[in-house]
This record gives structure tokens, C-alpha cells and sequence, in this order.
């Protein structure tokens, strides 16, 4: 597993630095295991070395702010949109998605299983007043999970609804450990399920896709920002031969892949696990 890197200054390295870069991610897209696989065949193809931080979306977008990374792959849309705004990139480059769904325990004592939108199982948690684990952490994840609360027109509270602070991995071991319900996103839970005591139990929302973008950090804000390998970093994760291996990722493992490439269409069939 790639180790998040800490900043401790407030430089990303001098321009001659080209064989390296910075990479703010969240942590589902780590957890997955898909950056394992891909940055070393970017190396062995560019001499890049890609050095990892995994954080929340949000943490990763103000790493962005400071000029603390060259390039992000994020999974908050509207948030990522006013980055761009504000010109600390010049555009998103979309580059692969999932969907968000709600685990929980076997036996679903709010008796989600079935429900065909996440908002008529948070209505159903809420009423009941289900353990719920949220990340809470400021992530893409998070803020989706706030957005869909207050699309139920219910601001959740009190002993039954936790905070984690946490990444995607650990909330699922959290909710795991306490037989609560969680709002993750396919490829985490996927990869991480042999570890946990939780089922997929409200899936396949049309409102609930997870796209994940790559933006590369302005150079007229931060001279410092390779540019030229975050470049070359988006073209080699837009390229055929990588949305290829993007798109049948985890089919073996899993049964089902955990990711699409931008641009593609779900795979119809997957092999069994």
C-alpha cells in the first residue's frame, strides 16, 4: 500500500524536481487498491515518482489551496467546480466514477434491504433511530452524505448518528464494529468487505454516482507545481491501455469491478469471485 506523504513545508519541491509529484487523494480512492496498481506502471513508463497523500476531499482541496501538491483526484464535484472558479486549476478532467450505497448490518433491523433510494433508507435509519456512522471528515463521501440528508429534509442528531473522522476504510470497520449503517462508495466496500460484518443493502441510486476528477494545481498561483508531470499524469490515467485496466479492476477479486472509466459504460457482465 502507497503511505500518505505529510507536508511539513509549504512547497511541493522546485520546478527541476520533474521525476517527482505529488498526488492529494482521498482515501477511498487508496483504499481501493486501484493507486497500487496503476502509479507504479506510471513510473516504470514516465521515471515519475508519485508520492501519496490520502485525505478527505476537502482536506485534499485545500493541500490544493496551499500549493502543498502538483496534482488531486477528488470525488466532490460542486466543491471541485469552484476550485477551478477560484483558479487554483484551470479545469477537471474526469477520469473514472462508482456510485455510493448504504451498508449495514445483516440483519438490517431498519429494514432497508430493498429500498430502491438512498433518501427512503435515511428516512427509515432516522425514524428508527438506527446506529448510523458517518465519515464526517469534510470528504466527498461526506459532504454527499449531508447533501442526501438534507434532501430528506432531516438534519440528523443525537446518540444514534456518530461522527468517525475518519477515511473510508475505518468508518466501514467502525460501522462493522458497532452494527451500524454507513453511506461508502462501491470500491472501497468491495475492497475492504472480506474484513467486515456488513451487507450492501440499498444500491444502484441514479443520484448517488461518484465521480472522481483529476486537477492539476495552477502553476500562475504556484511556479513550484510540476506541471508537466501532473500532465502527463492525466494522460496516462485518460489513456486506453489504463481505462482498460481501470475498467476490469476488482472483476477477479470481486466479481464486479469497482470502478468505470470516464466515458465508458458499466460492464454488463462480470466473472464470479
Amino acid at each position: 500500500m502507497l503511505a500518505g506523504l505529510a507536508i511539513t513545508c509549504g512547497c511541493a519541491g522546485p520546478p527541476e524536481q520533474q521525476n517527482r509529484l505529488v498526488l492529494a487523494t482521498t482515501t477511498s480512492a487508496r483504499d481501493s487498491g486501484l493507486l497500487d496498481m496503476v502509479l507504479p506502471r506510471f513510473k516504470d513508463e514516465t521515471g515519475i515518482d508519485v508520492q501519496v497523500i490520502a485525505v478527505g476531499t476537502g482536506q485534499a482541496l485545500q493541500l490544493g489551496r496551499r500549493g502543498d501538491a502538483d496534482i488531486l483526484l477528488t470525488h466532490a464535484p460542486t466543491a471541485e467546480k469552484q476550485f477551478v472558479d477560484e483558479g487554483y486549476a484551470h479545469q477537471r478532467h474526469p477520469i473514472m466514477s462508482n456510485d455510493f450505497l448504504l451498508a449495514g448490518p445483516k440483519s438490517d433491523p431498519a429494514a432497508i434491504g430493498g429500498t430502491t433510494t438512498i433518501r427512503s433508507a435515511l428516512e427509515k435509519i432516522a425514524q428508527q433511530e438506527t446506529p448510523f456512522i458517518s465519515r464526517g471528515d469534510g470528504s466527498g463521501t461526506h459532504l454527499r452524505e449531508q447533501e442526501a440528508w438534507r434532501h430528506c429534509g432531516i438534519s440528523p442528531r443525537g446518540t444514534w448518528y456518530v461522527e468517525a473522522g475518519s477515511g473510508m476504510a475505518a468508518t466501514l470497520r467502525m460501522a462493522s464494529d458497532m452494527d451500524a449503517y454507513t453511506l461508502c462508495d462501491r470500491g472501497t466496500f468491495l475492497a475492504q468487505q472480506e474484513h467486515l460484518d456488513l451487507k450492501l443493502l440499498c444500491e444502484h441510486d441514479p443520484s448517488m454516482q461518484n465521480e472522481y476528477a483529476a486537477m492539476i494545481v495552477s502553476r500562475s498561483k504556484y511556479p513550484h507545481v510540476n506541471g508537466s508531470g501532473a500532465q502527463q499524469l492525466v494522460e496516462f490515467l485518460s489513456s486506453p491501455k489504463i481505462k482498460k485496466l481501470i475498467e476490469v479492476f476488482g472483476i477477479a477479486q470481486y466479481g464486479s469491478p469497482l470502478f468505470v472509466p470516464a466515458g465508458h459504460e458499466p460492464l454488463k457482465e462480470a466473472a464470479g469471485p
